[in-house]
């Protein structure tokens, strides 16, 4: 359940492009899913699944810029590889800042593709591993009280717990209590550790100034 398999979802109007695509990633025993429009697709995505998208860019009805904006805002981390016999510099340019993995004109090297997918699984990988990290981090930081927050902004912000215990109005050792505390809750071993956890929550080093 911690690893699961990563799913390429093939989305093409051609069905014979579909047929070539899912018997090559079956040769490389990779899961893959087929769709022959942009909008079956979206009816059966699921935004927690791992993989990648593998998409054509001229479709009917929903082309595949429209489809990348769609799941942009649905938040989706699914890399797009983009696959066309139609495309230009300005199309893929413009497909790959809004995020795309990779931009590869039909027909297409079956190594190359391979390549382009598998950098997209692990691209997925690392977009997952950071949220879930930032998941952990959020959870530990709700642990904490209102005045081991302030604490923690403060040391944060590379304040000595004396001048903590001064801006919060309180003495030097109940800071250094808390600072503990805070410590403990986070599971940070280091002032690093701290500050590296407290930056990925979006906690700026400067807060609290």
């Amino acid at each position: 359940m911690n690893n699961p398999v990563p799913t390429v979802y093939l989305i093409d109007d051609d069905s014979s492009v579909l047929r070539g695509l899912g018997r090559l990633l079956a040769s490389a025993g990779m899961k893959f899913a087929a769709f022959d429009s942009s909008l079956a697709f979206l009816q059966n995505f699921d935004p927690t699944a791992p993989g990648c998208l593998v998409l054509d860019l001229a479709m009917p009805g929903l082309n595949g810029l429209e489809l990348q904006q769609a799941l942009a805002a649905r938040r989706s981390e699914l890399p797009i590889v983009f696959l066309t016999g139609h495309g230009d510099i300005a199309t893929s340019v413009q497909a790959m800042k809004r995020g795309a993995a990779d931009f590869l004109t039909k027909p297409v090297d079956d190594q190359a593709l391979l390549a382009a997918i598998r950098d997209a699984f692990e691209k997925n990988r690392a977009h997952r591993r950071a949220r879930e990290e930032l998941a952990q981090i959020e959870q530990r930081l709700a642990t904490l009280t209102a005045r081991e927050r302030e604490v923690l902004e403060h040391v944060v912000g590379g304040r000595p717990n004396k001048q903590i215990a001064a801006a919060l109005g309180t003495v030097e050792k109940t800071i250094k209590v808390h600072r503990a505390r805070v410590m403990q809750k986070m599971d940070a071993r280091t002032l690093a550790d701290l500050v590296r956890l407290a930056e990925r929550a979006g906690i700026g080093t400067g807060r609290g100034q």
